[in-house]
């Protein structure tokens, strides 16, 4: 049967081996809650062993999108797992929970071990940024549905927190700054235009690009999503977080407005947070109005925490102590919609 099975595009052997390369960075994800090893047909987490009294879980999905085609035209696929776990981990810590635990789902058309354990230690490196376990996943040969070297991932996370302290906006109020952490570069959103304006530009993406110092414009691109879990709940633990928005697809303009209520509205200064080289470029090659950049990718900004004015100071220095380069962007106004200065 599995002879017959490899005549139709899928190689057994190929997938068990992928389980005996993936083995240690797996492992190398335990933390406390961790149950079991990988090869049952559910992963397990101890949610008791944690001591929460009234817990609150907080789950999330992603993907990483068309930023795939660009790790397929470059070769590379050791940093989009990154991407997929940081997609899931700051969406669930904009809720103030602790990601837990991550399963992944690789599909492509034929297995090849040697990609896959690349792509899966890449989830391991961002479950490890991200202090969660990972306990499981699924890799799906599927002939016939991907071409030749191209797969999917998507990722799914659960997080937890004490439901008294569960941050869901109903803090925010008019006068409250904006905390805005700096983001890696374009993230894991917008590449179906990134991609076209490369395309458009002529450029490939193995060209050497002046702006980025001499760097190849596909490895600018694939710089992994930052993950900002630890950092950020340092910030929980010490600060009044009202509110806290993961700037991805749709920018500025819809993700900060997520924590507002009726009747507030957002004012942004342009120029108190640095605005990456690749944002510039883009802008440049795709002949983007300035304005609309920012309804589309997160310009350099990450993650904006919502607090007292009095809070932003200390809530930098803890940022900075993380390594994270932060400032106060903008403050909630009594004007509905989001205003760039």
């Amino acid at each position: 049967m599995a002879v017959d099975y490899e005549k139709a595009g899928v190689n057994l052997e190929a997938g068990y081996e992928v389980v005996r390369r993936i083995k240690q960075h797996v492992a190398s994800t335990a933390r406390p809650g961790t149950m079991g090893n990988i090869g049952a047909f559910g992963g397990m987490f101890d949610l008791a062993s944690l001591g929460y009294t009234a817990p609150v879980l907080v789950s999330g999905t992603d993907g990483v999108g068309t930023k795939l085609k660009i790790a397929f035209a470059m070769d590379r696929h050791d940093t989009i797992g990154i991407d997929a776990v940081a997609m899931c981990v700051n969406d669930v810590l904009a809720q103030g929970a602790e990601p837990l635990f991550f399963l992944d789902y690789v599909a492509l058309g034929h297995n090849i071990p040697a990609k896959v354990e690349a792509i899966v230690a890449g989830v391991a490196e961002g479950c490890r940024q991200a202090g969660c376990a990972l306990v499981g996943g699924e890799t799906a040969e599927m002939p016939g549905m991907y071409e030749d070297g191209e797969y999917d991932i998507a990722g799914f996370t659960t997080g937890v927190v004490e439901k008294s302290k569960l941050i869901d906006g109903s803090k925010v109020k008019v006068g409250d700054v904006l905390v805005g952490i700096a983001s890696s570069g374009v993230h894991s959103n917008g590449f179906s235009l990134v991609r076209k304006i490369v395309a458009d530009s002529g450029h490939s993406y193995q060209d050497e690009i002046a702006e980025f110092g001499g760097r190849r414009l596909g490895d600018v691109l694939l710089t992994p999503t930052r993950i900002y879990v630890k950092q950020v709940l340092d910030v929980i633990a010490q600060c009044d977080v009202h509110g806290v928005a993961h700037i991805t697809g749709g920018g500025f303009d819809e993700n900060i407005p997520r924590i507002l209520h009726d009747g507030q509205g957002l004012e942004i200064n342009e120029g108190s947070w640095e605005i990456l080289p690749v944002f510039r470029v883009l802008e440049k090659w795709g002949n983007i109005p300035h304005r609309e950049m920012f309804n589309i990718f997160n310009m350099g900004v990450g993650m904006v925490l919502a607090m007292d004015e009095a809070e932003a100071a200390k809530a930098i220095f803890i940022l900075e102590s993380h390594g994270e380069k932060a400032s106060v962007i903008g403050r909630v106004s009594d004007k509905e919609g989001v205003i760039i200065k």
